[in-house]
């Protein structure tokens, strides 16, 4: 079964054959999204053909996904998605929400989001049967190729700021991956990245540009719609989606998420997205802000490096996104997402700066008054806090050393 049309350009609207090999619009060089072949999935399957389904991953999706089963049963290429939604009493009583979920993509199997958009980029690496895969990341979109990659015994290739968190680059060697840090940011490491493929003929996962990272993300609007939609019965008011953004391109992969489904005539309204960019790197909520339709790049500065963009690359997606679905942006400080950090730990959930930064940006929609009490709100934590340990020390004050004694440890318990 045919489940797709081809791509069409996000500005131009031209379509182009899915048999193409497509990166962006020939004509105009804009983005491209795939299009779903809404009558034959319909024809084929009903809701209760996908929530029946055992497969606790991604891929209880196939029938909605551009691609094939790759394979690789057993490893962590079929163990992604399908993450754990919480809704910790402490945090709804705190921020005073009757109904909040915190989704913990931290749990992916390289912990965080961006294996979504890498497990369907290596499925269709397969298909296409492409020899080597490249990505530039600040580290968890490598993370996540060169891990999955390792899975199915993939070449990879990642090109990484050098400044990119520790554990992170320990991550992209430990997966064996070729690693090359480049002596810029991670819009110097696009750019390169993105000419070594042209030139070598490697397959690029790059984020924003490939239109099949959008695929992947998009999955976690299906899992929002069936962990909170059906099952919660949520209907009665739109659910509100917090993530974070940096480049743009989770939040434009979840509202294509939803867009299939209301295509599909399995979604009764389109959820309302709040994107949430750090102050220090805002280049899509300034467009939104001014009213402008152009995003212009900054000096990207934040302690959030997993959006650390100076110029995003699906911004004019992202902001289509927030706009189509009556959402808005927020901008936080780098104080805001430390103090969100400790908030979400105090709940048992470790996040790193970019992801605590959604849950940042839920408590100023509340102060705003952009939130009330009975809205459903479900936030994003698209990363695990173990990505950036030296960002997560700054959130806490250190532990006390004392003396192995009870005396030591008696004064201290009295202070």
């Amino acid at each position: 079964m045919n489940k797709f049309l081809g791509y069409r350009c996000l500005k131009c609207k031209t379509e182009y054959p899915f048999t193409q090999n497509l990166y962006t619009c020939p004509k105009d060089g804009s983005n491209l999204e795939i299009i779903i072949d809404t009558a034959t999935i319909r024809r084929k399957y009903e809701i209760s053909d996908i929530v029946s389904r055992n497969e606790e991953s991604l891929w209880r999706y196939l029938p909605l996904l551009p691609v094939k089963d790759p394979g690789g049963e057993g490893t962590p290429l079929h163990m992604t998605g399908w993450t754990p939604l919480y809704s910790p009493p402490a945090l709804r009583q705190a921020l005073g929400l009757k109904s909040l979920w915190i989704k913990d993509e931290g749990r992916n199997p390289t912990g965080s989001f961006k294996d979504r958009a890498s497990a369907i980029v290596i499925a269709r690496g397969i298909e296409i049967k492409a020899e080597v895969l490249v990505t530039a990341s600040t580290g968890n979109a490598g993370a996540a190729l060169a891990g999955l990659s390792a899975a199915v015994a993939q070449k990879a290739v990642i090109f990484a700021p050098k400044t990119a968190p520790p554990a992170k680059i320990a991550q992209l060697l430990i997966y064996g991956s070729q690693v090359i840090l480049v002596n810029g940011n991670y819009d110097s490491a696009f750019d390169l990245s993105v000419e070594a493929a042209n030139q070598f003929g490697w397959y690029s996962r790059n984020t924003g540009y490939n239109p099949f990272t959008a695929e992947g993300k998009k999955t976690a609007a299906f899992e929002i719609w069936e962990q909170v939609i059906l099952k919660e019965n949520t209907s009665h008011k739109p659910l509100i989606v917090f993530v974070s953004v940096g480049d743009g391109n989770i939040i434009s992969g979840i509202h294509k998420g939803f867009q299939d489904l209301l295509a599909l005539g399995w979604l009764e309204q389109m959820p309302r997205l709040f994107g949430v960019q750090a102050e220090g790197s805002s280049a899509i909520a300034n467009a939104y802000f001014n009213h402008s339709d152009v995003i212009v790049p900054v000096k990207a500065d934040t302690i959030a490096d997993s959006i650390s963009v100076d110029l995003p690359r699906d911004g004019d997606r992202a902001l289509h996104a927030v706009i189509d679905s009556k959402g808005t942006f927020l901008k936080v400080s780098d104080q805001m997402i430390l103090d969100a950090i400790v908030s979400l730990g105090n709940a048992g959930i470790f996040s790193e700066p970019a992801g605590a930064a959604a849950y940042a940006g839920l408590t100023q929609a509340i102060e705003q008054g952009k939130v009330n009490a009975d809205d459903p709100v479900v936030v994003i934590n698209t990363g695990n806090g173990l990505k950036d340990v030296r960002a997560a020390m700054k959130a806490v004050a250190p532990a006390p050393v004392i003396e192995p004694t009870m005396l030591s440890l008696r004064e201290l318990l009295n202070k």
